[in-house]
C-alpha cells in the first residue's frame, strides 16, 4: 500500500476508536473515490447499514454538475432517507479525508437535509 493509503488508514482508525453510531443515533460515513462519493448512516451496535446514498444513484447521476455539487446532492439524499426513519442527529464520520472539498460538501448537504451533527 502507498504511504498516503497507510496515513490515511492510521487516522481513521484513529476516528473509530472514539465515535460509534447508535440506532438513535447513526454514524454517517463518508468514502470518497476518484470519481464519485458514497454515505452511509451506520448503526455500530448491531452492526446494520440503515440508510444510503451516492453519486452512483439513477436521480443523482442523471444531474450535471462538478462533483462538489453532486456531493451536496449525496448529503441532501441521505439527509431525506434518515427522516423518513425518523433520524435526526447522525456523528459525522469523515474516514481520515480531510473536512474539506467533497467531503465538507456531503456535510453541508446533510445539514440541509435536516441532519444534526
Amino acid at each position: 500500500m502507498s504511504t498516503k493509503v497507510n496515513r490515511r488508514q492510521k487516522i481513521r482508525y484513529r476516528i473509530r476508536k472514539k465515535i460509534s453510531g447508535t440506532a438513535q443515533q447513526p454514524r454517517l460515513s463518508v468514502f470518497r473515490s476518484n470519481s464519485d462519493i458514497y454515505v452511509q448512516l451506520i448503526d455500530d451496535t448491531n452492526g446494520t447499514t440503515l440508510a444510503s446514498a451516492s453519486s452512483r444513484d439513477k436521480d443523482i447521476k442523471a444531474q450535471q454538475g462538478t462533483k462538489s455539487e453532486k456531493s451536496v446532492m449525496v448529503g441532501k439524499a441521505v439527509a431525506a432517507k434518515a427522516v423518513a426513519l425518523g433520524l435526526t442527529k447522525v456523528i459525522f464520520d469523515r474516514s481520515g479525508y480531510l473536512y474539506h472539498g467533497r467531503v465538507k460538501s456531503v456535510a453541508d448537504g446533510a445539514r440541509e437535509g435536516g441532519l444534526q451533527f
